[in-house]
């Protein structure tokens, strides 16, 4: 009667959203007085999943299956719903993100439960099993009591700090009979974005829009990226002009963020922009219109333009470290 976790991995090491997805399903387990246990697929070594140990999770089922190196949202329904069966689990926790929206669904349908898309609480079970959402594009919140006999969540990332425990994982092997219907789509090739640190995991974001004036000035954002260690985004309108990779573009049609510092930059906050990155802690706004919406959505506003003012940012940001 485990909590159930699909955790996630590049080349071997787990992602920071699932580490934070283990200590969320921990606390989950405390409060009903059972125990995490972690599914993890493909390629993955034995001391990384027994070092997830550190974050709440006294099991690992790992299955090694070579066709699920690449993502495959029914292959891995399949392993999960393997999983619930041999845990008899009650409560499964995913990410908000392409996998978890892709899998949570899928198995909430198949075991007929109830499902919290994009939890930002932990679970108030004084009242039954109360999980707070963002609704309306995150201008409200929402309280939903999950009545149903197995639940599903999946948590928006970067919502809790992840802190690094004690503890070591047992790692057991997961069996799964799949049916050729599970692989009838096929991953023929996958491009992976360049970058030192991933958009979806970063705590520092310094994103452009069209005030910008084309991709020959981002040279500027980039400098103050590399000073503060941040992640680079944009807007829609410029990840469609082609001036940055689409898989900068944050917002309703895009990525979802949640940093603990989100500085936009000739971005004029759209309703549509504002979707993806109100979960952020602190936001700056840097523009030199003063009628710009994103102003009224932001904790600091700076009315300037962005070749002037963000090179002096860069230079106050490099003293400051100095």
């Amino acid at each position: 009667m485990s909590v159930l976790v699909l955790v996630e991995h590049s080349q071997g090491v787990f992602k920071k959203k699932s580490l934070e997805a283990i200590q969320y399903a921990a606390n989950i387990a405390k409060s009903m007085g059972t125990s995490v246990t972690a599914v993890a697929t493909g390629n993955v070594g034995d001391n990384e999943m027994q070092a997830l140990g550190q974050y709440g999770a006294q099991k690992v089922l790992h299955t090694t299956d070579a066709r699920l190196d690449n993502f495959n949202s029914r292959a891995y329904t399949r392993v999960m719903l393997a999983a619930a069966q041999k845990e008899g689990a009650k409560v499964i926790v995913g990410l908000h993100d392409t996998v978890g929206k892709a899998v949570s669904p899928r198995i909430a349908a198949r075991l007929k439960a109830g499902l919290v898309a994009g939890a930002v609480s932990y679970p108030d079970l004084s009242k039954g099993f109360v999980v707070k959402k963002n609704v309306f594009s995150g201008k409200a919140f929402a309280y939903v009591n999950i009545t149903s006999d197995v639940k599903v969540i999946t948590l928006m990332p970067n919502t809790f700090a992840v802190v690094k425990g004690e503890g070591s994982a047992t790692v057991e092997k997961l069996e799964v009979t799949f049916e050729d219907k599970d692989f009838s789509i096929q991953v023929t090739g996958v491009s992976k974005a360049s970058g030192s640190v991933p958009l979806s995991e970063a705590e520092l974001v310094v994103s452009g829009g069209r005030g910008m004036k084309g991709p020959e000035n981002w040279f500027v954002l980039e400098a103050l990226a590399k000073e503060l260690g941040a992640a680079l985004a944009c807007s829609r309108p410029v990840a469609d002009s082609h001036w940055r990779p689409h898989n900068e573009h944050v917002g309703q049609t895009g990525g979802t963020i949640r940093p603990n510092l989100y500085i936009a930059v000739g971005i004029s906050g759209a309703i549509q922009h504002l979707a993806g990155v109100n979960g952020s802690k602190t936001i700056v706004v840097i523009n030199k219109d003063p009628e710009a919406p994103f102003f009224s959505a932001a904790d600091y506003g700076v009315l300037g333009d962005a070749m002037e003012v963000v090179p002096r940012l860069t230079e106050a940001v490099k003293k400051f470290k100095g």
